[in-house]
């Protein structure tokens, strides 16, 4: 299987109210709430690192669950926040060229 790549969308507004991410998708204006552990893995949505190192850093590293479960729910989770434009998934390096 080859490496996943996420990188935030820069159409959206973001904001940490509470604790929490607040996110807000331009493409469709849905409201997303983000828990700690969504919270790490869109903060660390870089680009150019593999979710499997995200999951690695800055879950696993951070929370108490097994590494393969949080592997599927990050990819889950990186999904659904694509199909409403948040993220940028790729299975190459995500560089922005401005």
């Amino acid at each position: 299987m080859s490496p996943v790549y996420i990188a935030r969308t820069t159409e959206v507004a973001a904001r940490m109210l509470g604790g929490e991410m607040m996110i807000m998708s331009a493409r469709d204006s849905t409201l997303f709430s983000l828990n700690e552990t969504a919270t790490a893995i869109w903060q660390a949505a870089d680009g150019v690192t593999p979710l499997a190192g995200i999951v690695q850093q800055h879950v696993c590293a951070n929370f108490e669950i097994d590494p393969v479960t949080a592997l599927r729910d990050a990819e889950e989770l990186v999904e659904g926040l694509a199909k409403h434009g948040i993220l940028k998934v790729s299975d190459q390096p995500i560089v922005e060229t401005k």
